[in-house]
């Protein structure tokens, strides 16, 4: 059974940092391209970030471009998503995703976790 535990959210002032982890089991994870999506009140999810398996190459919603890096250690089966420069606006629930079923933006994932909430205030 594949699991996606997310950790690492809380409640950060703007400008602060967050770094949110992703722990997966039941996948070969270093097979797996990774992604964070995230999900503010009232609004649809919306992709954050993309990291294929080899890790070689990342992607970025233009919003999160230059404040946001993911990244990921295969050795212990997990994604990262490091948070700076936090604003308001970026409050949401994150969540990963396992391997995506089309476009890696479109949200069509196989797995996904359970989310974690952050709050940036102002």
């Amino acid at each position: 059974q594949v699991q996606l535990v997310e950790s690492g959210g809380g409640l950060v002032q703007a400008g602060g940092s967050l770094r949110l982890s992703c722990a997966a089991s039941g996948l070969t994870f270093s097979s797996y391209p990774m992604a964070w999506f995230r999900q503010a009140p009232g609004k649809e999810r919306e992709f954050v970030a993309y990291i294929p398996w080899s890790g070689v190459r990342t992607y970025y919603a233009d919003s999160v471009k230059g404040r946001f890096t993911i990244s990921r250690d295969n050795a212990k089966n997990t994604v990262y998503l490091q948070m700076n420069s936090l604003k308001p606006g970026d409050t949401a629930v994150y969540y990963c995703a396992a391997n995506p079923k089309a476009a890696y933006y479109s949200g069509l994932y196989d797995y996904w976790g359970q989310g974690t909430q952050v709050t940036v205030s102002s």
